[in-house]
């Protein structure tokens, strides 16, 4: 029998369940990464820390497959903390393993590392000389299990001490709690007696493989689908009405108000996606269906704790006869073909720089069609989902998003980028100040990607608060950034790239794109900050609203 040390039964463990590691070497973890070599496990090395939990985040977003993030103890571990608490927020699996204090006792350069996890939800797993390998499964198995970042700790004056004998138990599946109980009859009830039934989905639908199910009961019903940011067209097909909240269209919205019985399906109903309380009509009923323990928003009238796969299979044995009538299908093809759709940008502006909305389409036409897109978060966020055609809900991956965030993009390319699979383009779309942020972990992206375009809307500021609060009267000069060259920053780091000054310049791109889209091309594209995102302006008008009621 080979003899490991303790890093290497953790290692052993998390070969069952991964095959990519990223992280940052140092002390705390250098045994680990060589034992996790001696695994088989590939590394890829970031730049920052904060990168190696990004990184896998954004892997499992894409893959649906887990992967571990390592840093060393300290100031490693604390600069991972913005991507750990992205991770809890956003319900993602993911493990982070770190190096942590000796047994003997902190050192100087040593925090509470397992106190700073818990304020962030997350829960921390120490592994012992004689049970380390127990341990790690354990903690994998919990953030798996309960769907949420783990921390996985290694006593620097154990790592590299030999590994007590342990006989581990099998490797089990994760558990899904399926609660599927009389609440499924009445949801039937209702959704039978529907006469403008809606079926909203959201990432616990997708990560369920709920899709088929959801879209053959909506036919049963005749409904309309829509579909959160986070599961873009995962019920795409007749009666789709597109991305629910900021980002889909005013028509859509309004056929959505109309809905009498809404059944919501692993989406947890955020204030984006209520289009801040004003998607779902005052007499609708909605129905939830969830892994959650109760109702995630108090307009849920009926809760079912389940998981949506089998809930929705559950639904279509309830539901007797074959299919609905399809009137307020045939209403909706109608009214979409004739309402509004996005706004398709300006030819000129008045500072002479690019319209977001006429660059995001123009882009849509020039990027290759199998494509994996990564959105940081930013006020430019809605270009992408709104303008880009982005066929599966994992060719989607926003970060950032469940912890309010910027600058995680590139980090979260990195492990999209190792993820993406059958020849896609992984696209990158950021803003200049999280692209800052970051900006270590270009030369990451670089290494890593097999085919990467990173699109930057420049505006030469946080465009975000330009317009939230600049357009209060408050000083600019803090929100303000510097105009950077980051073509030329790419192009020293071994990228190939653009300055996108007008729409011809994509030209730049398309001949990339044209000799094999290899390696990675930065198109550093200046926009307009005077074009105010449609999501942003009802976030404003709802922050005026609860304002004005508080006063």
């Amino acid at each position: 029998m080979t003899t490991l040390t303790v890093s290497g039964r953790v290692a052993q463990v998390l070969s069952s369940y991964v095959s990519d590691v990223f992280g940052v070497m140092g002390n705390g973890n250098v045994y680990f990464l060589d034992a996790a070599e001696q695994q088989g496990l590939r590394f890829t090395a970031v730049r920052h820390e904060g990168a190696a939990i990004a990184a896998a985040d954004a892997y499992y977003r894409t893959s649906g497959r887990l992967a571990a993030g390592t840093t060393t103890y300290g100031p490693g571990y604390t600069n991972a903390l913005t991507a750990l608490a992205e991770a809890v927020q956003a319900q993602i699996p993911v493990v982070l393993v770190t190096g942590d204090a000796p047994t003997s006792g902190a050192r100087p350069q040593d925090v509470d590392q397992a106190a700073i996890a818990a304020g962030l939800g997350a829960a921390t797993f120490t592994v012992t000389r004689e049970t380390a390998g127990a341990i790690a499964r354990q903690a994998v198995d919990y953030a798996l299990t309960k769907r949420t970042a783990v921390v996985l700790a290694i006593p620097y004056d154990l790592a590299s001490l030999e590994a007590g004998d342990e006989e581990l138990p099998a490797t089990h599946a994760p558990k899904v709690t399926n609660e599927v109980d009389g609440g499924l009859g009445k949801a039937a009830r209702l959704l039978a007696g529907a006469r403008r039934p809606l079926i909203l989905a959201g990432r616990g639908a997708h990560l369920a493989g709920a899709g088929p199910e959801l879209r053959e009961l909506a036919d049963r019903l005749g409904a309309l689908t829509a579909g959160t940011a986070l599961a873009l067209n995962l019920l795409n097909g007749e009666g789709y009405l597109g991305v629910a909240g900021g980002f889909g269209t005013d028509t859509a919205a309004g056929l959505m108000g109309e809905a009498d019985v809404v059944l919501v399906a692993g989406a947890s109903l955020s204030p984006f996606t209520m289009r801040f309380g004003h998607l779902l009509g005052p007499d609708s009923t909605v129905i939830q269906i969830d892994t959650a323990v109760e109702p995630t928003h108090p307009r849920v009238d009926l809760f079912v704790s389940a998981d949506a796969k089998t809930a929705a299979a559950r639904l279509l044995q309830l539901l007797d006869g074959g299919p609905a009538d399809r009137g307020w299908r045939a209403e909706a093809r109608r009214r979409l073909a004739e309402g509004p759709v996005h706004h398709p940008g300006s030819a000129e502006t008045a500072d002479g720089r690019l319209d977001p909305r006429a660059l995001a389409t123009a882009l849509d036409a020039v990027l290759p069609e199998r494509r994996t897109v990564v959105q940081d978060g930013g006020h430019f966020i809605g270009w992408a989902p709104m303008y880009w055609n982005i066929p599966r809900p994992q060719d989607l991956v926003m970060v950032g998003t469940a912890f309010q965030s910027i600058g995680l993009g590139l980090a979260s390319a990195v492990g999209a980028a190792r993820a993406v699979e059958d020849g896609r383009t992984l696209v990158l779309s950021s803003g200049d100040g999280g692209f800052l942020m970051g900006l270590a972990d270009l030369e990451s992206l670089i290494g890593a990607a097999r085919s990467a375009i990173v699109v930057i809307y420049n505006d030469a500021a946080y465009g975000a608060e330009i317009h939230q609060y600049g357009s209060q009267g408050l000083t600019e000069k803090p929100m303000l950034i510097p105009e950077v060259d980051f073509s030329g920053v790419a192009r020293a780091l071994g990228a190939e790239s653009a300055i996108i000054r007008s729409l011809s310049d994509l030209s730049a791109l398309q001949d990339w794109i044209d000799a094999g889209a290899k390696g990675t091309f930065v198109a550093d594209c200046r926009i307009t900050s005077s074009v105010r995102a449609p999501w942003l302006s009802e976030w404003m008008q709802a922050k005026q609203e609860a304002t004005a009621v508080a006063g």
